[in-house]
């Protein structure tokens, strides 16, 4: 060693053993760079492909609705930079506060039949903070029932909340979460949280069912619309609108990039519980705010696909032209209500052999989900057709498939 020279941490050692041990179990992930056209989605360019000139279609994307490539929505972000900047300029409480965050709020809230709303960065963002700081409050003490399935940043956040216990329910089994919910102590403060459209297998949660459970235990409910806003309920309020049973729901919280096409997340809830959040949560206080360009064509989409219902018309016959095309072809696939078709490949190096080849050999892009998202032995192909999917992009990706498995 050198005189100057550093000295070699134990965790650079960490780190190279637990990367061999992600490759050797097969969930070493590799990002795919693909560059999306605007004027011909799915159509997605890839630059380091042999044949760099044949277009990709892309059918794993979480843009359910292209709302991300809507004139109107691309010129809402091109006028916004013009006018105010790229940047917010400051967290939301130091010169970050746009007229824009205000009206995207009041809209949001709107949606769900809400008395207010309040913006994070992410998603993730808006599930971690608000459980965080929720399950803290009163001074702690609080009981979490949360679904099995339930995504990472809800899990997180539960986690993340000192004082506070968790009791896991099976999924979507409102008996297994009865049972929970009479065991704990009547003067505890609980919370149930869950999801409407789980992302991994497509299926929906019974809200109205677990919103009476909540009301027979005196519990508040927290629901994750994350992947329904905008392709659920007559103005894509999600499942819970659907449903009409967005009232019984204390907290509805939603994302602006998935059914709405833009970036960020948010909470819709009762005034009290939206400033409280506002005044507590770490999480949203010391994060430089959403800026305007962002905020402006999120604003244009949400309105857009309020009035618009012909997108989820077209987004659902899209989902059974394709799942009755699978049938045909007798390609196992997990049928649900929802708008995402798993596509079963058994064995993660499979999977993920599956869609190298779709991508390589046929301009196909999927994404391989293995664990730990998915149990072993329940490796997926995740597809999410779209309303701009034609059927003959449909039948190359069936024949594909077919060829494949």
């Amino acid at each position: 060693m050198t005189e100057h020279a550093m000295p070699v941490h134990p965790f650079y050692a960490y780190c190279q053993t637990a990367l061999q041990e992600i490759e050797q179990q097969g969930r070493y992930r590799r990002f795919t760079s693909l560059s999306r056209r605007s004027a011909h989605y799915p159509v997605y360019d890839k630059g380091n492909l042999p044949q760099q000139d044949k277009p990709v279609i892309v059918w794993s994307s979480n843009d359910y609705l292209g709302m991300g490539v809507d004139p109107e929505v691309m010129n809402a972000a091109i006028t916004a930079v013009q006018e105010y900047g790229a940047g917010a300029g400051g967290t939301r409480n130091i010169a970050g506060t746009h007229p824009l965050h205000v009206a995207l709020e009041a809209e949001l809230a709107d949606l769900h039949g809400k008395e207010a709303g309040l913006l994070f960065v992410s998603g993730y963002v808006s599930n971690q903070a608000s459980l965080q700081t929720i399950l803290t409050s009163m001074s702690g003490g609080w009981i979490t029932f949360s679904d099995q399935q339930n995504h990472a940043s809800m899990i997180a956040g539960i986690k993340g909340a000192k004082g506070s216990d968790c009791v896991i329910f099976k999924h979507n089994d409102l008996q297994d979460l009865e049972e929970k919910l009479a065991a704990a102590p009547a003067s505890a403060p609980k919370l149930i949280a869950f999801e409407s459209v789980y992302s991994m297998d497509g299926d929906i949660a019974d809200i109205g069912a677990i919103c009476a459970l909540a009301r027979k235990y005196n519990a508040l409910t927290y629901l994750d619309e994350v992947h329904a806003v905008g392709l659920y309920g007559a103005q894509g309020g999600g499942v819970s609108e659907r449903d009409n049973v967005a009232d019984q729901v204390d907290i509805i919280e939603g994302t602006l990039a998935k059914g709405f096409g833009v970036h960020g997340g948010y909470v819709t809830a009762k005034k009290e519980i939206i400033e409280y959040l506002r005044l507590a949560a770490s999480g949203f206080i010391f994060t430089t705010s959403l800026p305007p360009s962002i905020i402006a064509p999120a604003l244009a989409s949400i309105r857009l696909v309020r009035q618009q219902n012909w997108r989820r018309e077209k987004l659902f016959e899209r989902v059974h032209t394709f799942q009755n095309k699978l049938k045909d072809a007798d390609i196992p696939f997990l049928k649900t209500e929802s708008h995402i078709v798993p596509v079963m490949i058994e064995g993660a190096e499979r999977c993920k052999e599956v869609s190298r080849r779709l991508l390589e050999e046929y301009f196909l892009y999927a994404t391989p989900i293995n664990y730990p998202t998915v149990p072993k032995g329940a490796e997926r192909l995740r597809l999410t057709p779209n309303p701009f999917h034609t059927n003959e992009m449909m039948d190359e990706m069936v024949t594909a498939l077919k060829a494949l498995l």
